[in-house]
């Protein structure tokens, strides 16, 4: 083979592994990536462990969501493992979950004494100003959260005292916002990935007020969203009012329902759940 021929295959070579370099580049992320609730890279602590793909080939089963009340929900996966959010003195499940999550907003919000029968207490906030990281797979549901800012009482910031904790499970991806006081930066959506039940709190005050909660869940664009730390039926009604154009309103009178990917509805809606 003569030098000018061996330039030209190398040439072609090149030409070839650039397109398909060029290729790979220009799928969206959400093709490169598994399907779990997809999330850039670049937003994992640094030092996080890759995922196991094991809970993502399992067969997804309907996600049962009980309103406890306040900020509380008990989450059960199909594979029987119990999640309680919000994990407190005042409001708790009657079942001893096998998780809780905790923010620190409020004694409402958080406990210095859970029960000890619980395998997994997760905080949402860490040392000082440092960033609680979770990362927790147990059973069927893997467990993530998403550090932010609340103010406190003199109108300063308390940083990363809270976060909103994700929970994949069964294809579904859940995010409980805790006691949220801004809107959301592209970090945060980042690190967010896809949702599609957001837990929302609604009380316009306390959390962030009513426009502000509006334009976290139009960042967020989850298919369903279902309101919590509600404060009685006008803060409720007031709520609904502002959301209205954007959801359609659905109001069970069951405090569970069940959820899987296959049932999730086509248009955004808002399920409110009667809680005690």
């Amino acid at each position: 083979m003569g030098l000018n021929e061996r330039i030209s295959r190398r040439n072609a070579c090149l030409a070839m592994l650039t397109a398909a370099a060029f290729f790979v580049s220009a799928v969206p992320l959400s093709a490169q990536v598994n399907e779990r609730c997809p999330r850039l890279v670049s937003a994992l602590p640094a030092n996080a462990k890759p995922v196991s793909l094991r809970l993502a080939q399992q067969t997804p089963g309907a996600v049962k969501i009980t309103f406890v009340g306040h900020s509380t929900f008990l989450i059960e996966s199909p594979g029987g493992i119990k999640i309680a959010t919000d994990y407190n003195d005042y409001v708790r499940p009657d079942a001893v979950p096998d998780v809780a999550t905790m923010n620190r907003a409020h004694s409402t919000h958080y406990t210095l004494s859970p029960d000890p029968a619980i395998k997994h207490v997760l905080r949402g906030w860490g040392e000082g100003d440092q960033p609680a990281r979770h990362e927790v797979e147990i059973g069927d549901v893997f467990i993530r959260n998403v550090p932010t800012n609340i103010r406190d009482w003199d109108g300063g910031t308390n940083y990363n005292q809270n976060s909103i904790f994700v929970f994949e499970l069964s294809g579904l991806c859940i995010a409980h916002l805790g006691h949220l006081h801004h809107t959301l930066t592209p970090r945060h959506l980042d690190a967010l990935g896809r949702i599609d039940v957001v837990l929302v709190p609604v009380d316009g005050s306390y959390t962030l007020n009513t426009d502000g909660m509006a334009e976290v869940l139009k960042q967020i664009d989850a298919p369903v969203a279902i309101p919590m730390h509600i404060f009685g039926e006008h803060t409720l009604a007031r709520f609904l009012d502002k959301m209205g154009s954007l959801y359609e309103i659905k109001r069970e009178m069951e405090a569970s329902i069940s959820l899987s990917r296959a049932t999730l509805p086509q248009k955004r809606t808002m399920i409110v759940l009667p809680g005690r």
